[in-house]
């Protein structure tokens, strides 16, 4: 086959890379540059030289052209724009989930890819053919490197071109793999963080493009004002890390968009700031399936899973009503929550 690989800079795309060349298909490299390090650059490192270097070597390795290709527009459009809208409404953005859809498989399809038969990532997860001709997007192995949820808000017709070389593998065995075969990314660590910020802070980031707006810290159940902050949108619910007040450890449990409010609870201690109902919108089905009442459901990326239960579906189930078997204090507005039926991803969408 005629494949187009998305490389990195990381271990896992370059075991994809040389996979697909040692098993004989005629393949190309694509590093996307969706850093902003024009316009960011002065906040801190842009990683994407470095990355690109490795590339370059493991790509001279394997023997395999490579293009560097622009989307620093497209990505600025569609994920960016969305992450600054997402927080100035004081919701949590996770623009991950929209990298792979919009970008990777979205921009990047419409240009170069629709040019191939299968456009090839490193990511861990897997894809299986159906004898109705469609497919479905399971679970890697490893339980912790599973990014399924990442992919979930892909479509049926992107996951049909989609290609998961290491989606079998666990990932000490990629790294084994890559030390066997001499890849220059052999013992790169992985890279942590959103990815178009790289070494840059989102908190940096944030404070660039909405400055600060001095707002209180109040105590959520006594009303007493312990603080001011620099922003609402710099806090999201449930964080700890960043929360300097005497007294802690404190938890962001609510804010006040209008009011520029964020609510401190000493350590969720006091009143249960947790839940077990929540409500999806903007949902993504992967498959055209009759929905199961009962399903599991991830929250966050992770290895964790909560049992839970459809109660009701809206708007032919682009929107439902989610009841949990147990309550979970990271019920955040804004990020997103992904179902699966046993090792079946069936989509995600955005919590409310």
């Amino acid at each position: 086959m005629k494949i187009a690989v998305l490389v990195s800079g990381g271990v896992d795309s370059s075991v994809a890379l040389h996979l697909l060349k040692k098993q004989g298909h005629d393949i190309e490299a694509f590093y996307l540059k969706i850093w902003l390090e024009d316009e960011m650059s002065f906040l801190g490192e842009c990683p994407w030289e470095e990355d690109l270097s490795y590339v370059e070597k493991v790509c001279k390795q394997c023997d395999v052209k490579l293009n560097v290709v622009p989307l620093q527009k497209e990505y600025h459009e569609k994920v960016v724009n969305y992450t600054i809208d997402t927080v100035k409404n004081g919701l949590t953005p996770n623009p991950d989930m929209l990298c792979n859809r919009e970008v990777k498989f979205g921009a990047f399809y419409d240009k170069y890819g629709k040019d191939f038969d299968k456009i090839a990532t490193g990511h861990y997860a897997q894809i299986k053919e159906l004898s109705n001709g469609s497919v479905q997007l399971m679970r890697a192995p490893d339980p912790i490197k599973d990014q399924t949820y990442f992919l979930a808000m892909m479509t049926q017709k992107q996951l049909k071109k989609a290609m998961f070389p290491i989606g079998y593998m666990q990932k000490k065995e990629v790294r084994v793999y890559a030390r066997e075969n001499k890849l220059a990314t052999a013992t790169r660590k992985d890279s942590q963080g959103i990815c178009f910020l790289g070494k840059i802070s989102f908190r940096d980031f944030i404070k660039e493009h909405l400055g600060t707006i001095k707002g209180e810290f109040i105590e959520k159940e006594t009303g007493e004002k312990l603080g001011i902050h620099d922003g609402f949108y710099f806090y999201t619910i449930g964080q700890r890390r960043g929360v300097d007040i005497n007294g802690g450890p404190w938890y962001v449990c609510d804010k006040n968009v209008e009011k520029n409010i964020v609510y401190l609870s000493h350590g969720f201690s006091g009143e249960d700031h947790s839940r077990d109902e929540f409500e999806v919108k903007d949902m993504n089905w992967i498959n055209d399936i009759s929905i199961k009442k009962e399903l599991k459901v991830k929250l966050r990326h992770g290895e964790n899973f909560h049992d839970c239960k459809i109660v009701e579906t809206y708007c032919n189930a682009s929107t439902l009503n989610i009841k949990l078997s147990k309550k979970d204090r990271g019920i955040t507005p804004g990020q997103y929550a992904v179902f699966y039926d046993n090792q079946v991803c069936l989509g995600g969408g955005v919590i409310i």
